[in-house]
């Protein structure tokens, strides 16, 4: 698992020479509107409700004993929860957004590297199945994230716990990103559940790739180059191991 991580990390590198041999930028444009504006937005949203959030909860505390510590529990949480869980909306609504550019994306970069297309050509009835699919598989892994992440950070509450719950968090959110980036070149040759499959056999592939995909939306800049760069380094990793 670590040997994947650590090439689907390289691949970033690969796929930005790939992007300028194939002049692949206008892909990047659209997409990083989208993640600008979106960033934006919840960035607002996320920095009103924090406090909003804390103020329910000391108001909602009964007691007078312990108020204090309670007001600065309520203040952590409040903000480490909203702040995860705006991220995650952020993080999921530019994938799926961003999804229509994408995919195209995906299978020009597998043309160039297998010679072959693995597009049937237009259909109506593979359209809506394709749609039915992406939705499913969007929504396990919108739910498992949200469970796995509210889990953690409740366990964060716990003082030897808490320093680690933040990579934790990082991982889980990096895992599910991966995994949304692989499935833009598996929605090509799998169903549902042998998508999950795939990515379940190769976990290190979608944790590298989801990794670095997350530390360029962190750095602000990146969400402009985030997920074209991503979509490109996951394909090449994917249809490697596709063969």
């Amino acid at each position: 698992m670590i040997d994947q991580t650590l090439k689907a990390i390289s691949a970033y590198v690969e796929a930005l020479k790939l992007s300028r041999q194939l002049r692949l930028w206008p892909y990047y444009l659209i997409p990083a509107l989208i993640s600008l504006l979106l960033g934006l937005g919840i960035a607002w949203g996320a920095w009103s409700l924090g406090g909003n959030a804390a103020s329910w909860i000391i108001t909602h505390y009964p007691w007078s004993w312990g108020a204090g510590l309670v007001g600065k529990i309520a203040a952590i949480f409040s903000g480490l929860l909203v702040a995860a869980l705006g991220f995650i909306l952020y993080k999921n609504l530019v994938m799926i957004l961003a999804g229509p550019f994408m995919s195209p994306l995906s299978e020009k970069v597998e043309r160039h590297l297998t010679g072959q297309s693995s597009s049937e050509g237009w259909d109506m009835a593979r359209l809506i199945r394709d749609l039915i699919r992406g939705l499913r598989i969007a929504l396990r892994n919108i739910i498992r994230e949200l469970l796995l992440t509210l889990a953690l950070l409740l366990l964060g509450l716990i003082p030897i716990l808490s320093p680690f719950i933040g990579v934790a968090v990082f991982l889980v959110q990096s895992y599910f990103a991966g995994f949304g980036n692989m499935d833009y070149t598996l929605e090509r040759h799998f169903n549902y559940r042998n998508s999950i499959r795939f990515v379940k056999a190769h976990k290190g592939i979608a944790l590298g790739n989801g990794i670095v995909f997350m530390l360029l939306l962190l750095t602000g800049v990146g969400v402009l180059i985030a997920p074209p760069w991503a979509t490109v380094a996951a394909t090449i990793n994917t249809v490697k191991n596709l063969k």
